[in-house]
């Protein structure tokens, strides 16, 4: 059974790896090298820029791909040991359809933990990278730009000592908007500053109508009001904004601190909650698609690369309609973590009743 686990891995990795290549090559034919043509035409980006711009767009690209690349190697595989009545011949040793699964849906699996992985450590990383060769190489953008949600955190010696949250920057003011301060001592919140609005001075930050609330023993024992006082950081505008992430550069631990800061301040973190989620229900497609593929890749006349490549864009069509769906589906009242695994609990659902109606 070992040498059939080989031969039959041999030949989903070969056409896994082929996936890669044709989807990242759609992919990067139909959005990425527009885009960096208009920066080329544009803002005269340089050789250099281009090229980094190029780079730093594939881990983000190959994320998408590597659910189809799954669903494709399946339907190939598969349809190929269909069409040579290999299946067949594997079926009169007595060896079953779930047999033949096994190392597939291993694949398919291990892929998806890989896709996670990937998707923690290197696609943040990569998508930061981007937009800082685009903002500051490309556009030349040196002045800071107006953003909801800024945070700023005071971190020593791995515990928490001051986190200052403000609802908006205005960058034509120059200033921060509803601003909330919370200092900790030994981990414990001591006392929380709300301000209406925080204005640069050149080298220093005020805040101004304020009101500081004193904590002890997890309770509010003292407030006070003040109209201006200054806010104890040196950042500059620039600095502050620069330091701020997109939910996508921000790895799965920074968004959930974000979620739970915002949450604090009463703030709709429902896009933030998707995006998190979404950070296993992705990556976790490529098992779906293998589930669904295989038993496919049995049809009739299923052979041929074309009409699996076709099958493959039909499926991942239907698959990422149902998710930009279920995505708005929790507006009505649905939990987001139970919104964004429809698609996948949908998906396992019609692969296990495929995988049984092609083990009969």
């Amino acid at each position: 059974m070992r040498i059939l686990d080989r031969y039959i891995l041999k030949e989903v990795l070969l056409a896994f790896l082929f996936g890669i290549f044709a989807f990242s090559a759609v992919f990067i034919g139909s959005g990425t090298l527009f885009r960096i043509a208009e920066y080329v035409t544009k803002y005269g980006a340089s050789f250099s820029a281009v090229v980094r711009l190029f780079v730093y767009s594939l881990p983000g690209i190959m994320l998408w791909t590597f659910p189809m690349s799954m669903l494709l190697s399946a339907l190939l595989v598969f349809g190929r040991l269909s069409g040579g009545s290999e299946i067949t011949a594997m079926k009169s040793c007595g060896i079953s359809f779930y047999r033949l699964m096994r190392p597939v849906v291993i694949m398919g699996f291990c892929v998806s933990l890989f896709a996670i992985a990937f998707n923690e450590y290197v696609v943040p990383w990569s998508n930061q990278a981007y937009s800082d060769v685009v903002n500051y190489e490309v556009k030349h953008s040196s002045a800071p730009q107006s953003r909801e949600h800024i945070i700023l955190k005071d971190i020593k010696d791995g515990s928490i000592q001051r986190l200052i949250y403000a609802r908006r920057f205005d960058a034509k003011k120059n200033r921060m908007e509803w601003i909330t301060m919370q200092d900790f001592e030994n981990g414990k919140l001591v006392r929380v500053e709300n301000a209406d609005y925080g204005e640069w001075l050149g080298n220093s930050w005020l805040m101004h109508n304020g009101i500081i609330y004193t904590i002890a023993n997890g309770e509010m024992s003292h407030t006070m009001h003040f109209a201006t006082q200054k806010l104890p950081i040196q950042d500059s505008p620039d600095n502050i904004v620069r330091a701020q992430k997109k939910p996508e550069e921000m790895t799965m631990k920074e968004l959930t601190e974000q979620i739970a800061i915002m949450r604090s301040q009463y703030v709709d973190t429902t896009d933030l909650q998707i995006e998190l989620y979404q950070r296993i229900t992705i990556p976790m497609a490529s098992l779906i698609f293998t589930l669904i593929g295989a038993p496919l890749g049995l049809q009739p006349n299923r052979s041929s690369s074309s009409i699996g490549f076709g099958l493959s864009i039909i499926i991942i069509f239907i698959y990422y309609t149902l998710m930009t769906i279920a995505s708005v589906i929790d507006r009505i009242g649905i939990p987001p973590a139970l919104a964004v695994w429809i698609p996948n609990i949908i998906g396992a659902v019609i692969g296990m009743y495929l995988i049984r109606k092609a083990a009969r």
